[in-house]
């Protein structure tokens, strides 16, 4: 079986980009770097590595540092919508300047996706929420829909769906299978990290695994994963890291938004909305193409199960 991700170039090719409704040149840069040619992506990567410095480089500069022609740099103004190099290293520099205003101090200095010391309560639910807006519209440009099609025809397939995932990544994994249980899929979910592994020895062709880090580097994760695929189940990852081991481990990659933290307080939950949008894609993307028995299964667990545990 062949692994396709955002980063294939005949994917790179078909798909059609949206706009990110974020102001944040950096963030769009950010959201639409899976799907860069290679060339463009190194200039991505060079901007995004260290924008102050990229924004006082002339384009032949940029180019120099990046190792490529000036025409490519140009190029990948044109793929941000762009009229012109000065219209990328002004959006560079306004973006540079929101977020150094935006956060005012370290990772070390907060104690939760942003949050300082002083912080009123009504700024800090405001915090949280742009968050998680961010963290949904980054997800949303960064979908692709021939790669979520590659792995709706992977779930199609199967005949059971095996969700692995640890930590938070557990709540978009339980919703999965849930949703899919639901659907009329058999599901299985391993928290657990030997029983990751040891269940992936027992796939087959008839099973998918569907794994979920945001990181894509927890080693149970993608150690479970690669037996998986190996075995000829197929396999999908979800994180947010296209350069992560989970996505070499994987057939399919979905890639859900990139965003900054953790470290000291742990996992971000705002990033987690991510992988909530992937999961219920998947699931909507899979229910639509079977609609009537998928109706035919909700009207039936309804019935059996949740109706039951509803009083009154």
């Amino acid at each position: 079986m062949t692994r396709l991700t955002a980063q294939r170039p005949a994917v790179v090719e078909t798909v059609t980009m949206a706009t990110t409704s974020s102001s944040n040149l950096l963030h769009q840069i950010s959201s639409r770097l899976p799907y860069m040619a290679p060339a463009i992506r190194q200039i991505a990567e060079l901007v995004l590595k260290d924008p102050e410095a990229a924004q006082a480089m002339s384009i032949t500069a940029l180019a120099a540092a990046a190792g490529v022609a000036d025409s490519t740099v140009s190029r990948f103004v044109r793929e941000l919508g762009l009229d012109g190099y000065p219209s990328l290293r002004l959006g560079i520099a306004q973006a540079t300047f929101v977020n150094r205003s935006g956060s005012g101090a370290t990772e070390s200095h907060f104690v939760y996706e942003g949050i300082s010391r002083d912080d009123e309560t009504e700024t800090i639910i405001g915090k949280v929420v742009r968050s998680s807006q961010e963290a949904l519209n980054q997800t949303a440009v960064r979908v692709s829909p021939e790669v979520m099609a590659a792995a709706v025809d992977l779930i199609d397939r199967a005949d059971s769906i095996i969700f692995f995932a640890m930590g938070l990544s557990s709540i978009a994994a339980e919703s999965g299978a849930v949703r899919f249980t639901r659907a009329g899929k058999k599901c299985l979910l391993f928290r657990d990290q030997s029983m990751q592994v040891m269940s992936a020895t027992i796939l087959t062709e008839r099973d998918v695994v569907i794994a979920l880090s945001d990181s894509g580097q927890t080693t149970a994760i993608v150690n479970a994963t690669t037996i998986a695929r190996q075995r000829g189940a197929g396999t999908i990852g979800i994180t947010s890291a296209e350069g992560s081991p989970l996505v070499d481990a994987a057939q399919v990659s979905l890639f859900t938004a990139n965003i900054p933290g953790g470290g000291l307080y742990g996992e971000s939950v705002t990033s987690k909305w991510g992988q909530l949008l992937i999961v219920d894609t998947l699931y909507a993307a899979f229910a639509s193409r079977h609609f009537d028995e998928t109706l035919s299964h909700l009207e039936q667990t309804y019935t059996a199960a949740i109706v039951q545990s509803r009083s009154g």
